[in-house]
């Protein structure tokens, strides 16, 4: 079982940052993929990034966002530069055993999310 907790998220303006974390319980924690995936209000989740070894991303945010990991802190995360108000949404990080995979229905486990607001 793995437990994820979402933090990082904020109101910020267009042009500027936030970092968000995923932090894991689970001594095995390395071995999974965690991908984040975002919700709008009325629109359907999508995804943003995965990481495994190394992050692969959404077209929409290539360039602008970047993933990382610390397995000594079981904890992955999602740096996000260059802010656009279209990025405002409920962000959610995931795992799965296995290799990435941009489906969010591919992941086992999820944190409850996090809210980014980018305002104009």
């Amino acid at each position: 079982q793995v437990q994820l907790v979402e933090s990082g998220g904020g109101l910020v303006r267009a042009g500027g940052s936030l970092r968000l974390s995923c932090a894991a319980s689970g001594r095995t924690f390395s071995s999974y993929t965690v991908g984040w995936f975002r919700q709008a209000p009325g629109k359907e989740r999508e995804f943003v990034a995965a990481t495994s070894a190394g992050t692969y991303y959404a077209d929409s945010v290539k360039g602008r966002f970047t993933g990382s990991r610390d397995n000594t802190k079981n904890t992955v995360f999602l740096q996000m530069n260059s802010l656009k108000p279209e990025d405002t949404a409920l962000y959610y990080c995931a795992a799965r055993m296995y290799g990435s995979s941009r489906w969010a229905s591919d992941y086992d486990y999820w944190g409850q999310g996090t809210q980014v607001t980018v305002s104009a």
